[in-house]
C-alpha cells in the first residue's frame, strides 16, 4: 500500500494505492463525515452519507467503523436505518457488529460529580455540559473567551473526582474521560475482530481526540488522516471539509466496488 505524505496539501487530496481486501476504514464522524455545528443536536447530515458508508462496507467485507465521541445511539439516529460496527463515547462504549448490542467499556460517572460539572453552566453563560454516562463533555464554542477560566475551574472540580478521570482538549470542548477509555484503544479492539484481520486499517479524524486513532492505524501498519478545523490547521491537514471526505470515500468505493 502506498502511504501518502501526512503533510499533503487540503486541496490534493491523499492518494493510496487500496484494495478492498486489504483494507479497513475507521471514521470519526463529526468534523469528518458531516461538518460542525454550533451544538451536536443541530447537526445536518448528508442524505447520501448513510447509503455511502454501507456500500463502502459492503465492498470491504463489513471492514469498517466509527470512532465517535458521541453515543452509539446517536449514530444510529444520525444514520437510520443503517447501522455500523461503531465505538462511541471516544471508546467508553463499543458494538462488535452491526446487529450486536452496546457493550460498555466504562462504568457512569458519579451523579454528584456531574451536578458539579452543571453548574458550570450558570457561572458560565453559553457553556453546555452534556452528561454521556461515562464520560461528559463540557462545550464552550458558544463563549470562547472563557476557555482559559473555564479549563481551570474544570481542573479544580477534577481534583474531588476519581483519580481515573482526565481532561482531553476537543474542538472548543473539553472532554472528561477515564484515562483507560480512547479512540485509539478502540481501533486497536475492533482491529482484532475477524472482519478487519489482516487488513490495514485508515483512520480519517479532525480532532486531538482522534490522534490516538490515528496511532493506533500507524502502529498496525496503516495510517491517519487529519482533516482541516481548528485543531489541524491547512498546512498539515490532508482533506479540507468532510465534504472533501465524502468526496474522497466516494472515489475510493468506485475504485473498489463490487
Amino acid at each position: 500500500m502506498t502511504i501518502p505524505s501526512m503533510l499533503a496539501r487540503p486541496h490534493e487530496p491523499p492518494r493510496a494505492d487500496l484494495s478492498a481486501e486489504r483494507t479497513a476504514l475507521f471514521l470519526d464522524l463529526d468534523g469528518t463525515l458531516i461538518d460542525i455545528a454550533a451544538t451536536a443536536e443541530s447537526v445536518e447530515v448528508p442524505r447520501s452519507l448513510a447509503g455511502l458508508l454501507e456500500d463502502l462496507s459492503d465492498a470491504l467485507d463489513g471492514a469498517l467503523a466509527i470512532l465517535t465521541g458521541r453515543p452509539i445511539a446517536d449514530v444510529d439516529r444520525l444514520l437510520a436505518p443503517s447501522r455500523f460496527v461503531a465505538a462511541g463515547i471516544h471508546g467508553a462504549e463499543y458494538r462488535t457488529s452491526p446487529d450486536d448490542g452496546v457493550r460498555h467499556a466504562a462504568l457512569p460517572l458519579a451523579d454528584a460529580f456531574v451536578a458539579r460539572l452543571k453548574g458550570l453552566e450558570t457561572r458560565f453563560p453559553g457553556v453546555r455540559v452534556e452528561d454521556k454516562g461515562p464520560t461528559a463533555a463540557v462545550h464552550w464554542r458558544a463563549a470562547p473567551t472563557v476557555a482559559d477560566e473555564l479549563e481551570r475551574e474544570v481542573e479544580r472540580l477534577l481534583e474531588g473526582a476519581p483519580d481515573h478521570l482526565e481532561i482531553r482538549h476537543g474542538r472548543r470542548v473539553f472532554e472528561i474521560v477515564p484515562r483507560h477509555v480512547s479512540k485509539g484503544a478502540a481501533l486497536e479492539i475492533l482491529s482484532g475482530l475477524d472482519r478487519f484481520a489482516g487488513r490495514r486499517p485508515i483512520m480519517i479524524g479532525d480532532d486531538l481526540t482522534d490522534e490516538t486513532a490515528m496511532a493506533a492505524a500507524e502502529r498496525l501498519g496503516g495510517v491517519g488522516f487529519r482533516v482541516e478545523g481548528e485543531t489541524f490547521p491547512a498546512e498539515v491537514a490532508d482533506f479540507a471539509s468532510p465534504r472533501q471526505v465524502r468526496a474522497w470515500l466516494s472515489d475510493f468505493l468506485r475504485r473498489v466496488g463490487r
